[in-house]
């Protein structure tokens, strides 16, 4: 059973040809079986799983009814407030700590009627001090941060679904490693009640599968409208699984955007993209040369916005340097550079929509410099992430390319801002032209 997709997986089990708890207990004995190599879980009670998925079961058999989800198990980044498992945010200053609440997120898994399996690892607050995660396409290398748990859990085979978070490349770069789809909807479409406040203006939720119609399947039950997050935006979008599986009206056109960064890909990924970009006739778009500053303007607000939310941790001794420097350079960064870099942010989105307007369905670029670099004491460079984050706008990894000792490359694809199931549409039909 473990090689069903969570779409698969939900189908049988609501029909009665496999149980929840048949399939729960196939994700745990993978789990067993390879997680002492792969360290994808931090916290993991396999019999409080398997009572949620018996739950579940004799709820399905007295006639309730059946969510989305229903028996389908997922992981859950250790920045997610769990009531029944410890939210620790990578940190010893965090350690047993028990939230009396779900997260928002986690709250719909509930209701749609998903396992919540066990909690993944993150880096410490989910910044880039790496936790003990190894990839699993090879165990020398970073599966990337800081939803390193979260990626590696399904690029392993041991959860159909997970969920993350990026505030910089903490979905997409994982994505890219592991050789999994993952998707970074538009900024405030997922509520990010009950996790890890980062940056408010940066913060996205976002959800791995082991394909697009799964991702489908999971932005369905997690996006909603939420008054406990600020930046939350009511959405009316169709079912978003059907909007993935329609046909497109015209063949998809794309815009390939190497952006000002093209020259930090490494020269495979550079010849693969290209290549890519050819075989599915996008367009070349070059960004206005102030989009350079782009870069520096994230990092302006990721490192006032995260001194401003957790610099306390820092001030109390137990974290990482790399974390202590960060506070500072945020503490650093002046009221006028902030606000500058706010109102930047908008212009940065407002100047990209005519290539969605003019050109394209959706953008074509790198989601990372490379494939996964080797060792475990760095997650790699999110440079190829951080426009696409702070403007917002979605972003779907496609584990579509690979270097030649097969490892993944990821092709991402960005659509316009609360266009997401437009995306979705646009990306299965890529898959389907390639296939």
């Amino acid at each position: 059973m473990i090689e069903l997709t969570a779409t698969e997986a939900a189908a049988a089990i609501a029909r009665g040809a496999a149980s929840a708890e048949e399939y729960t207990k196939a994700c745990l004995d993978r789990i067993a079986a390879i997680d002492g190599e792969v360290g994808a879980f931090t916290h993991l009670d396999a019999e409080h799983a398997l009572k949620q998925a018996r739950a579940l079961d004799r709820h399905k058999s007295d006639g309730g009814r059946v969510g989305l989800l229903h028996g389908v198990p997922v992981g859950i980044k250790d920045i997610f407030d769990t009531a029944d498992y410890p939210t620790e945010s990578g940190n010893p200053q965090l350690k047993g700590r028990r939230p009396q609440a779900d997260a928002a997120a986690v709250r719909r898994l509930r209701e749609a009627g998903a396992v919540i399996i066990g909690k993944t690892v993150t880096t410490e607050f989910a910044y880039f001090h790496p936790g003990k995660t190894r990839n699993p396409r090879d165990l020398n290398r970073t599966p990337g941060g800081s939803s390193s748990g979260s990626a590696a859990a399904v690029a392993a085979g041991m959860v159909p679904l997970s969920i993350g978070s990026q505030t910089n490349g903490s979905m997409i770069r994982p994505a890219s490693f592991c050789g999994v789809f993952g998707v970074k909807p538009t900024h405030g479409l997922i509520s990010r009640a009950g996790a890890l406040p980062l940056s408010r203006t940066l913060d996205h939720v976002g959800a791995y599968a082991r394909s697009i119609e799964d991702l489908a399947l999971i932005l369905d039950v997690m996006v909603g409208s939420d008054a406990a997050d600020p930046d939350s935006r009511a959405f009316t979008s169709p079912n978003f699984r059907a909007a993935a599986a329609e046909q497109p009206p015209l063949p998809p056109s794309y815009a390939f955007v190497r952006t000002p960064m093209w020259d930090k890909a490494d020269a495979e990924t550079q010849a693969a993209l290209e290549d890519f970009a050819k075989e599915v006739g996008a367009q070349e778009i070059d960004l206005p040369a102030d989009f350079d500053q782009a870069w520096t303007v994230l990092r302006a607000i990721m490192a006032a916005e995260m001194a401003f939310n957790l610099g306390v941790f820092a001030d109390r001794g137990e974290v990482s340097q790399q974390f202590r420097d960060l506070v500072a350079e945020g503490r650093a960064v002046t009221a006028t550079q902030y606000q500058a870099g706010l109102r930047d942010a908008k212009r940065y989105a407002e100047g990209l929509t005519y290539i969605f307007e003019q050109y394209a369905d959706a953008i074509i670029t790198p989601s990372a410099r490379g494939v996964a670099p080797e060792g475990i004491t760095a997650t790699g460079d999110p440079v190829f992430c951080s426009l696409w984050t702070l403007v917002g706008f979605p972003a779907l990894n496609l584990p579509l390319l690979g270097n030649a000792d097969g490892l993944p490359i990821g092709v991402q694809l960005v659509g316009a801002p609360g266009r997401d199931e437009k995306l979705l549409r646009t990306a299965r039909a890529m898959v389907a032209s390639l296939s």
